[in-house]
């Protein structure tokens, strides 16, 4: 961007993320988990530190450190970044704090599975074709000013009735496995690429729910909730009905993370 649009600038941008160990601290007693470990001059309550906050803080005494209120679960969730050397140590503080509320370490399985859940979109869905459109996110973007990406967003190609949207899928049969990759189609009709509706992009089964559930896009997808249509494999010749939903299966309001 700065090549193209501000030729005239020079501007260097170095990456620091190797100076930073960051971790994630997620679930309905991180902020208290935290409060053990942030040292007692920084607020951190939801009033002085709310979702999408960032800032600096020191931690364990005077350890600075970076505290940013972000969730790529649903959950009520933080990350804390230290610089790199005191990496091992702020992990055993992490834990040590957080046994009494019965802190464990989850992996980017769990992480994926509750993104799922949550509807948040992430690398499958973020192909580089995806537009705010097709995420239910073009209201975001403004019609008063520019941006990059703007002019292929007001494409007609771009803008069309059927677009693809993001939604969820559940099953009509609680024991099938929705499938990650499978073709949408209409409940009836041959199977073809002139009658494809969508794909699944992202599939997991949900302790939640207690069954599996997927997201993916869909034509015309934010108006078909309560549909039901097929997810079709034709690659290992199976097929499933699911039912278009949201795709916020687990707290749509966003409650746990703003509180």
């Amino acid at each position: 961007a700065r090549q193209c649009l501000f030729p005239d600038m020079d501007v260097q941008l170095i990456s620091t993320t190797e100076a930073w160990a960051q971790f994630a601290v997620a679930g309905p007693n991180a902020r208290k988990l935290l409060q053990k470990v942030v040292d007692p001059e920084f607020d951190i309550s939801n009033e002085a530190f709310p979702f999408m906050g960032c800032g600096e803080v020191t931690v364990a005494g005077g350890c600075r450190a970076r505290l940013f209120r972000i969730s790529f679960s649903g959950e009520l969730a933080y990350e804390i970044a230290v610089p790199t050397r005191y990496g091992d140590a702020m992990i055993r503080k992490l834990m040590e704090a957080g046994e009494e509320f019965g802190a464990v370490p989850y992996g980017t399985e769990a992480l994926g599975v509750m993104r799922i859940e949550k509807g948040h979109a992430a690398g499958n869905e973020l192909n580089g074709t995806t537009s705010a459109l097709n995420l239910g996110m073009g209201r975001m973007v403004s019609k008063k000013k520019d941006c990059i990406g703007n002019t292929l967003s007001e494409r007609e190609g771009m803008n069309q009735e059927d677009a693809l949207k993001l939604v969820g899928f559940k099953p009509v049969n609680a024991a099938d496995p929705v499938q990650a990759g499978a073709h949408l189609m209409n409940a009836d009709g041959e199977v073809s690429a002139a009658t494809d509706q969508g794909y699944i992009t992202s599939a997991a089964y949900s302790p939640v729910l207690g069954c599996s559930i997927g997201i993916g896009f869909l034509k015309r997808g934010d108006s078909r909730k309560g549909e039901v249509i097929r997810a079709v494999n034709p690659l290992e010749g199976k097929e499933i009905q699911v039912e278009v939903v949201s795709a916020h299966f687990v707290d749509p309001e966003g409650e746990r993370l703003r509180g």
